[in-house]
């Protein structure tokens, strides 16, 4: 037999097979950690929370129905658990040395992504990450959120327009 697709693995891993859910998550481990940082901006935060998604996805993993979204269920199940974290802690962690590497692009610094962001709605924020950091379609989103597509995309849209302008005056006040 050939090597098993992501979705054979997935349906292996809900009939109970550890193997299986084991394979999963060292395929998704890399963006699942991406995700952790992302909302954590800390290292060891985020190695702990990965440590942590993987024991709630192993005791969840029956009620996963869809076998063809098991990633999207996986970086859904990180994404609550860092705002649980945050939402616990009511602070969120800068890492100095994520600041200093993490150009995103010559104009703008990690940093000024991150504050940007923090100016839009959990939920647009959210969207955001699934679909530029994570590169998911439109219709994984609208799946994995339970939201129609028309949505996910106005709020994409009417988010990327937020952070366009955000962008657009702080420019204007460097300039001035």
């Amino acid at each position: 037999m050939g090597k098993l697709t992501e979705i054979d693995l997935a349906r292996k891993a809900i009939r109970g097979d550890d193997d299986a859910f084991l394979q999963l998550m060292f395929i998704h481990k890399e963006a699942l950690y991406r995700t952790a940082l992302a909302y954590l901006k800390n290292e060891q935060d985020a190695l702990e929370a990965l440590q942590e998604v993987t024991v709630r996805a192993y005791e969840k993993m029956k009620s996963l129905r869809n076998p063809q979204y098991v990633k999207t269920w996986l970086i859904r199940i990180m994404m609550n658990h860092c705002h649980d974290l945050l939402r616990n802690q009511k602070r969120v962690v800068l890492n100095e040395e994520l600041i200093l590497t993490n150009k995103v692009s010559d104009d703008f610094t990690y940093l000024e992504v991150e504050e940007a962001l923090s100016h839009l709605a959990e939920e647009d924020r959210d969207l955001v990450h699934l679909k530029y950091l994570h590169d998911l379609k439109i219709k994984d989103i609208a799946a994995m959120t339970a939201t129609p597509e028309g949505t996910v995309k106005t709020r994409l849209y009417k988010a990327i327009k937020s952070l366009r302008t955000f962008f657009e005056e702080k420019g204007e006040i460097r300039r001035v």
